[in-house]
């Protein structure tokens, strides 16, 4: 697979990560990656009671948004 920043897999891969945080990453077939950020979701909206559970999508977006498969 040879895709390029930016590519459309990896907009429906920060898309996904927007509304399940670590299934972008599930998406672009990093399984731990996935595991990860979801489980971190999980922690810190339940340890800062929803305010902080933000930080955690907005970085897996980022995160699925900017990931280069090594050629």
């Amino acid at each position: 697979m040879n895709e390029r920043q930016g590519s459309a897999g990896n907009v429906i891969a920060a898309l996904c990560s927007f509304f399940v945080p670590g299934l972008g990453q599930l998406v672009q077939g990093r399984i731990l990656g996935g595991i990860v950020f979801f489980l971190g979701s999980i922690v810190v909206w339940f340890i800062s009671f929803g305010l902080l559970g933000w930080i955690i999508h907005i970085w897996a977006c980022i995160n699925a948004a900017l990931w280069k498969p090594r050629s």
